[in-house]
């Protein structure tokens, strides 16, 4: 009963871990994008319709509407601007902040949940208008304690309408800061009151957004704005130095893969842990039934058939490995519980146990101990009364 319910806790346990993991990993990730691709201008690192190579790529505004025509696999093609260290300030306090700029969907594609208010629309954004979304860290530092929305902040001393805030999210990643730390204001009013300095022009990008339809559309997605972008630059699709890509699909899809494998290792530990359980359980049936000889002897004595012999077995057996796993389960998923309710890494969901794996460990080991006993009764229950009533255990 031991080596039964500790094979069911040993493989719980562990695909509980790994499944913690990967569920864990996952919603980090997912708080930084959902199916997201960046993709940031550098140098090329090729020639390309007889261009040097070293020459430097910097993305424009006015390429997107050309892009997202030449890009019919992604939803969003949009643009974003950034500047670190403004200096801002409200009526109660002041600090040095990061304003980003960009297009509504940009809520969507950097899943930013709207806490209060609301983030700016496609108005906000075709009026230029001075509306401001903020992080949560940003509000705790300009309105400690108090309302924000409707009050104003002063972006290097230009005033802009607080008209949302963000809902707290954890974040492990980022290219320009955690998005807790940030304000958020149209792209089109960033651009008039924050441009990139030269040799950088008014309509000069940071980076441009991109998410397909869906991710089978992923790939495609990703060659036709390189295409549509080296188009337009004259570089090559394939210099990773002219147009470096952040992808979080892919990296999503390593990890996904990584941890699949990490599942599978703790599957086969587990399975090994099971096995050695197994060869414990059928050693101990085998040892329990053969000692009950001289019992099976007085039975057929007295007239009992076989088949009731090896049924008295058979339901004694399914008994024990009934209530083992019944203790293994209660076990394993206590653990997983009380485990649950300490405070956990950012990285790590928790034990989160699967049935699956349980029933597979109970079936497995319920298997070996049911078919150990039946095997050496059957055995025992065929022997002649007199020769099993002669039997002595150990000799």
């Amino acid at each position: 009963m031991f080596g039964i319910a500790w094979g069911i806790v040993s493989i719980v346990l562990m695909v509980a871990a790994g499944e913690g993991l990967r569920v864990g990993q996952a919603k980090v990730a997912s708080t930084f994008g959902r199916d997201v691709m960046i993709v940031f201008s550098g140098r090329t690192s090729m020639q390309a319709g007889g261009s040097r190579a070293g020459r430097r790529i910097r993305f424009d505004d006015v390429d997107l509407p050309l892009v997202r025509e030449k890009s019919p696999d992604c939803k969003y093609v949009i643009p974003e601007l950034g500047q670190g260290n403004i200096l801002v300030h409200s009526s109660y306090n002041s600090g040095s902040l990061t304003v980003a700029g960009s297009a509504p969907p940009f809520a969507e594609v950097r899943s930013i949940e709207v806490g209060e208010g609301r983030f700016y629309n496609d108005e906000d954004l075709a009026q230029a208008r001075h509306v401001a979304f903020i992080g949560t860290d940003v509000r705790k530092q300009l309105f400690p304690g108090r309302p924000a929305i409707g009050d104003t902040i002063y972006l290097a001393d230009i005033p802009y309408t607080v008209i949302g805030v963000m809902k707290k999210k954890d974040q492990d990643s980022s290219y320009d800061g955690f998005d807790v730390n940030k304000i958020f204001v149209p792209y089109t009013a960033m651009r008039q009151d924050f441009p990139n300095k030269p040799p950088d022009t008014m309509h000069t990008l940071d980076r441009v957004l991109v998410a397909p339809y869906s991710l089978a559309q992923h790939p495609a997605c990703k060659s036709e704005v390189l295409t549509a972008f080296g188009s337009i630059h004259n570089f090559d699709p394939h210099d990773k130095e002219a147009a470096s890509v952040w992808d979080t699909i892919e990296d999503a899809q390593e990890f996904a893969r990584m941890t699949e494998g990490m599942k599978i290792f703790l599957g086969a530990v587990g399975f090994t842990t099971l096995c050695l359980g197994g060869l414990g359980v059928m050693n101990v049936m085998l040892v329990a039934v053969r000692e009950r000889t001289r019992e099976i002897g007085v039975r057929k004595a007295v007239g009992a058939p076989a088949r009731m012999i090896l049924r008295q077995f058979f339901i004694e057996s399914v008994f024990v490995v009934a209530f083992s796993g019944a203790v293994g389960f209660t076990i394993a998923f206590g653990l997983c519980g009380l485990v649950d309710l300490l405070p956990m890494p950012q990285f790590f969901a928790g034990l989160l146990p699967t049935w699956s794996s349980a029933l597979l460990a109970f079936a497995l080991l319920g298997t070996v101990a049911v078919l150990s006993a039946i095997y050496p009764a059957s055995r025992a229950a065929s022997i002649d009364p007199i020769e099993a009533l002669r039997y002595e255990a150990g000799g």
